[in-house]
């Protein structure tokens, strides 16, 4: 990427606008982690990030190029510190080279690694922007997690391929009577388990399961498992050596959704997304099993790509 002037001084006006809209929308909305700046013009194909209290900025790259100017990079972090009114020290760099598909989801990044919370209504968050590509909160899930939180009263809730486990804390404070979350990763529990006792959440209501989602589906069938409140937000593409098979999420996803509803209960949700640019839904349910795409209700207003994910909402019929 290689950026004339014009480009930069385009970005920076762009992002002092919206800095200035989005900062108090945020505010209302109870948030201090959110997207300024979202690919806005064509020639500045990045993403700016604001987190926490401090006002923290991440500047994404996602480039296939091999010959990204990094003064050009760096410019860009400048230009952002300064619409913002932010300190040059508080802009962090990050680059993404486009991940071949036998790459994991989540991959480290050199930096110092440093957790700090950041709040999402009533949740206290930990993200870090050094350890790795991603933070530690998906902030295009947002809606979705205030969805979970204020459907959660005394439901058992699920929560597979569960990452750091926000979801899980939002439907903890939502008044969930027992939360499980499973993830392969120990690096993901112990996350999970520390954004749990950051928001002071009992541990022995909310479980930790490591496990290939898969395999505790059907270990959980065989139990007669039931939730009530299911989410179910899987990479696009995962491999590990603790994994069964491959897992594609085009190809695997209506094994996987059909497998997850047998544990609904009966009145019972299932929230299922993805991001997968070109994904298509292509699960069969049964006919007591109500769809609904909710991905319009459920991109927040800081994204400009209003398919970030796709999300639906499978709703079992009670009694």
């Amino acid at each position: 990427m290689n950026l004339a002037p014009t480009a930069i001084d385009a970005f920076a006006n762009r992002v002092q606008k919206r800095w200035k809209h989005l900062s108090r929308w945020a505010r209302r909305e109870g948030t201090d982690a959110f997207r300024v700046y979202d690919r806005d013009i064509p020639e500045v194909a990045v993403a700016l990030d604001a987190y926490g209290p401090k006002r923290l900025l991440q500047v994404y790259l996602r480039s296939a190029d091999a010959a990204v100017d990094t003064d050009a990079v760096h410019a860009l972090g400048e230009a952002a510190a300064q619409a913002t009114g932010c300190g040059v020290d508080d802009v962090v760099l990050k680059l993404r080279r486009k991940l071949d598909r036998r790459q994991t989801q989540h991959g480290a990044a050199a930096g110092d690694s440093e957790r700090f919370v950041v709040h999402e209504g009533p949740a206290r968050l930990l993200v870090d922007l050094g350890a790795y590509l991603d933070t530690g909160l998906f902030l295009d899930h947002r809606p979705l997690r205030r969805r979970v939180r204020e459907s959660a009263d005394g439901a058992r809730v699920l929560n597979l391929f569960c990452y750091t486990g926000a979801f899980s804390v939002q439907a903890a404070l939502g008044g969930a009577t027992t939360t499980t979350s499973v993830d392969l990763s120990n690096t993901y529990l112990a996350w999970t388990r520390a954004n749990l006792a950051a928001n002071g959440l009992d541990p022995q209501r909310h479980a930790l399961v490591r496990a290939d989602a898969r395999r505790y589906l059907r270990d959980a069938a065989a139990r007669g498992e039931r939730h009530d409140l299911i989410v179910l937000d899987p990479p696009s593409y995962s491999s590990s050596a603790k994994m069964d098979t491959v897992f594609d999420v085009q190809r695997d996803h209506a094994a996987l959704i059909d497998a997850t509803l047998a544990l609904l209960a009966p009145g019972g949700t299932l929230w299922f997304s993805c991001n997968l640019k070109r994904f298509r839904l292509e699960a069969v349910v049964p006919a007591t099993v109500a769809v609904e795409d909710m991905t319009a209700q459920t991109v927040p207003e800081d994204f400009r790509d209003a398919h970030v994910h796709r999300a639906w909402r499978f709703v079992r019929a009670a009694g």
